[in-house]
Formats: structure tokens, C-alpha cells, sequence
């Protein structure tokens, strides 16, 4: 016999994390989660389990056998199956009451739609154009993107709608250009101009070994994920949505930060003389690295 669905009933435990006032914020307010796979999917699982009711979630991809490492919709009996509709069964499985609207490669045309009545945005997508494209519009519409770094340990970043973009903060040098301009040339230099960052910033280049960096660099091998940083990272994420929802108090910015769970810390953007002499050694180490790559 199928047990009824009741919400309250659900989300009873929430309160003493939540107030009642709080979780009534959440079921009410629109979230659009772009990427649902690794850190979208976790993130998507935390906030709809937390009482999120209210989504927009779209995908253009199927899973893979190579996704059940880490992405938490993903089954054997899914492989071959749209990440959407896949996501979307199983989202309606924990709450069947979701308001639930589903994109698929389409999105990117829908975008003035999606985000008139939705301002908090999860990227969890690896498409740098389109990212861009996403970034673009959210800063007119007034909604915020939450973020993760391309990076070996989990981190998150909250960039407001006043807050710079990534491709001018990282340095992209694609302001100029159509999003569907962006080609290979640009999204290369912009997932080098990002990895810089996270080597400076962070000490990811410690927790990931750089001859299988150089081979990623060269295309001969398919980027990394692990299953405890990626869901890590999504659920840095959901923490980041709920406190949008909530109102409470930001703490979070467009640089965001690291958690480094080998060492128990959370790791900031660098200032000052540690900055200029870690810039000195990641592009000494990034410099090896792609000549290795090249080779």
C-alpha cells in the first residue's frame, strides 16, 4: 500500500534548523537548477528533501555508465535515459506535489521565461558558452548564481547580480563576443584562466596528481570526479540556495571558497605577498603541465 504524501509531515524534522516561517519560504520560492547531473543532481536532492517545491531544472544529456560514480539519479536501468526526465521521475518520487517544469537542450532559448519569476540559479553544467550565456542574462534579470570551481576539492561561490561575472572577473576575453561565438580556442583559455585560479587560491594542485592532469590537459583523458567532492560541492550549494531562501545573513561571495576535507579546512581567496608568490608558482606548475599535456 503507497503511503499519502504529506508535506508537514516530511519536513517536521526541518524545524529547529528552520523556523516554520523559513520552511514556508522555501516552499514557496522558484529555484531554476541547470545541470542535473553531478553537483546539480546533489544539490537538486538536499533542497527538494529540505522542502523545496517550486522548480525549474533542465539537462541536455543522458547518463552514462561513467556517471554512476557520482551523479545520485543515476542507475544502471537510467544509463541511456534524458538526465531531465530521469531526474524529474525521481524528484516526483520524493515529492509528488513538486510544481516541476523541464528543459531539455532547449533552455538556452527560454532563458527570458525561466528567470521572470525566478531569481536564484544553481549552474551545475560544464558548458563554458553556455555558462556564459546563463551568467549574462541572470545579471539582467537581477537573479543570483550559485557556483562551483572546476576544481579537486569542493567549493561553492554566490554571485549576486551586481557582482562581477566570471569570464571578467577570471579574465575569459570573451566579453566581446556572442556567446555562440565562443569556440574551442576560448573555452580553452578559459578553463585555463579558471584552473590558474583554483592553483592559486586553493591547494587543490596538492590533492590531484599532475600526471593525469597533463593527460586531461592533452584531451587523452575525460575530467575527474569523485563521488564524496562532487556531492560535497552540491551540497555546499543547497546550503547556499536555503539561505537565499531564508534571508539570512551572506556570507558567501563571488569568489566563493574551498573546503578541503583531507586537511579540515576551508581555504579563501589569497591577498596580498601569499597571493603574488602562489601566482608565481601555479603558473610555473600550470606551464609544466600543458608542455607535458603537449607532448
Amino acid at each position: 500500500m503507497t503511503t499519502p504524501f504529506d508535506y508537514d509531515a516530511m519536513t517536521t524534522r526541518n524545524i529547529g534548523f528552520l523556523t516554520p516561517d523559513e520552511q514556508a519560504a522555501l516552499r514557496r520560492t522558484r529555484v531554476f537548477v541547470c545541470g542535473t547531473g553531478g553537483m546539480g543532481g546533489a544539490c537538486l536532492q538536499s533542497i527538494v528533501r529540505a522542502g523545496v517545491e517550486r522548480l525549474i531544472i533542465a539537462d541536455m544529456d543522458s547518463f552514462e555508465l561513467s556517471n554512476l560514480n557520482r551523479q545520485v539519479f543515476a542507475a544502471l536501468a537510467d544509463v541511456g535515459h534524458d538526465k531531465a526526465d530521469v531526474t524529474r521521475r525521481k524528484l516526483l518520487d520524493i515529492n509528488p506535489q513538486l510544481q516541476l517544469e523541464v528543459h531539455g537542450a532547449e533552455w538556452v532559448d527560454h532563458l527570458d521565461q525561466i528567470l521572470a519569476d525566478c531569481k536564484i540559479i544553481v549552474n551545475g553544467m560544464d558548458d563554458v558558452a553556455a555558462g556564459i550565456h546563463l551568467y549574462r542574462k541572470a545579471r539582467e534579470h537581477g537573479a543570483t548564481v550559485i557556483d562551483a570551481y572546476s576544481a579537486p576539492l569542493p567549493s561553492v561561490t554566490v554571485v549576486a547580480p551586481s557582482s562581477p561575472r566570471p569570464e571578467e572577473r577570471l579574465e575569459f576575453g570573451t566579453a566581446h563576443l556572442h556567446w555562440r561565438q565562443i569556440d574551442k580556442h576560448h573555452v580553452d583559455r578559459c578553463k585555463l584562466q579558471e584552473m590558474l585560479y583554483v592553483a592559486v587560491n586553493s591547494s587543490s594542485i596538492h590533492h590531484f596528481k599532475m600526471q593525469y592532469a597533463a593527460e586531461v590537459f592533452a584531451g587523452k583523458r575525460s575530467r575527474p570526479s569523485l563521488a564524496p567532492m562532487v556531492i560535497t560541492t552540491g551540497n555546499l550549494m543547497a546550503f547556499e540556495v536555503l539561505r537565499l531562501m531564508t534571508g539570512r545573513a551572506a556570507s558567501t561571495d563571488c569568489r566563493g571558497y574551498f573546503f578541503n576535507p583531507w586537511d579540515q579546512r576551508v581555504e579563501r581567496p589569497r591577498r596580498g605577498l601569499s597571493r603574488i608568490v602562489a601566482n608565481w608558482y601555479a603558473r610555473r606548475r600550470l606551464a609544466s603541465l600543458m608542455h607535458e599535456g603537449g607532448e
